[in-house]
């Protein structure tokens, strides 16, 4: 076994890995993880006896550490439960992808159209104790629900479990997908369990599998958020497709209806190949309208302007104030709101479809808007009746937890130059 002594940095670069793995898995295809489940679940049976000689190593710890009759049976495995390890890896693939199923969707008399679709949690860790199926199991569950997962295993079941991700990592690259996307713990170490509940950069979501002692300890130390309202940091992309009136109605609309909602517009991102006509256009107006505009780049050249310092890209100002940047193509604009974005609420203006889906796609905000107000990023305008709050935090399912519940939701709202009276 390699001995890790630095475990801070261990458990750091293993949740960095995670979490861009979990970019990669949110928007893979249906077919490429089933193809990898299914290429797990066959390297699972063709190497069944070096997982089987890996298991007599575990009981052999298990029995020098004094464990009862009972937790040796839950960390045993034999060709019936090799057998059961791969039907159920099987199983799992053969389950329907929930992600981006359409849970429901209505129109408002207001003109929008509202979708809720399925979409991963992000990084889930899994702290579980002696039976090593549960590698496979969790593995499986966080795959096809587009997650990517950190198994901490048991120090029991070490040899088990890594023979068993062995065969889950080849199956990640059989099908084309990053090794990073389930990863294992790499070692007994307890003080690798302490990281991993307080890694909250990079871990979405803790589930603890076990005995009281275990759940207890995670209750207590876990610093992953359960359930948050962030800073509504709003975004706002002008794609080079867009109308120029309903970008004008629009933003003007969203910043300065209401400046102190979490669902006002804080940043507005331009493609660079609009910025001389409509860009200026619509900051001129915002000025107008009393707005004070922190500029970067060539939009800092438009008269009434006041140059944006680093600090204005993440705030949230609550006023009548807002960030404005140059974009040069609708990747940046991503990569800027993934960067400086809180998940609230973030919107494209565009005629073009394609730009259209691909924000949609790409991004992971609670509520994602084309052609329409931000403002409308509030639960009695999507037909509630009304909100505690704008939720950005993502652990919400009870009872058994299968693929479909390892997903939270977002909504793709969708109007034609909408804007709210």
């Amino acid at each position: 076994m390699q001995n890790h002594t630095d475990i801070p940095t261990l458990m750091a670069q293993i949740g960095a890995d995670a979490k861009t793995a979990s970019a990669v898995l949110a928007i893979a295809s249906a077919e490429r993880k089933h193809a990898a489940l299914i290429s797990a679940a066959e390297n699972v049976w063709d190497t069944r006896k070096a997982i089987l000689k890996a298991n007599q190593q575990d009981m052999n710890y298990g029995r020098k550490k004094g464990l009862s009759p009972a937790m040796l049976d839950r960390l045993l495995l034999d060709r019936d439960r090799i057998r059961g390890i791969v039907d159920g890896l099987r199983a799992v693939a053969d389950q329907p992808d929930p992600v981006g199923e359409i849970i429901t969707q209505w129109d408002m008399p207001s003109g929008l159209n509202i979708q809720r679709i399925r979409t991963p949690l992000g990084v889930i860790g899994v702290i579980y104790e002696s039976r090593p199926n549960v590698t496979a199991d969790a593995g499986a569950l966080c795959l096809k629900s587009g997650n990517a997962v950190i198994l901490r295993g048991g120090s029991e079941s070490f040899h088990s479990s890594q023979a068993i991700h062995a065969c889950l990592v080849q199956g990640l690259s059989d099908a084309n997908l990053p090794a990073a996307a389930i990863q294992l713990v790499p070692t007994r170490d307890r003080a690798a369990v302490s990281e991993l509940l307080t890694m909250t950069d990079t871990v979405d979501v803790i589930v603890p599998r076990g005995g009281k002692g275990l759940v207890g300890l995670v209750q207590r130390e876990a610093r992953v958020p359960v359930f948050a309202h962030l800073e509504g940091i709003v975004h706002i992309y002008l794609d080079k497709s867009c109308d120029p009136q309903k970008a004008l109605d629009v933003v003007l609309n969203a910043k300065t209806r209401r400046t102190g909602i979490c669902g006002a517009a804080e940043c507005l991102l331009i493609h660079r190949e609009i910025v001389d006509e409509i860009g200026v256009d619509v900051i001129t107006s915002l000025i107008q309208a009393g707005v004070e505009v922190r500029a970067a780049g060539t939009l800092a050249n438009i008269h009434g302007t006041v140059t944006a310092s680093e600090s204005d890209w993440g705030q949230e100002f609550l006023d009548m104030t807002i960030a404005a940047k140059p974009v040069e193509n609708i990747e940046e604009a991503i990569d800027h709101i993934r960067r400086y974005g809180s998940n609230h609420t973030d919107c494209i203006l565009a005629e073009d479809q394609s730009a259209a889906d691909q924000f949609f796609k790409h991004l992971d905000s609670a509520i994602l808007m084309h052609n329409a107000s931000t403002q409308f990023a509030d639960g009695g305008e999507f037909g509630m009746g009304a909100e505690i709050g704008i939720a950005t935090g993502k652990l919400h399912a009870r009872g058994p937890v299968g693929a479909t519940q390892l997903t939270s939701f977002k909504y793709l709202v969708r109007g034609n130059g909408t804007t709210r009276d």
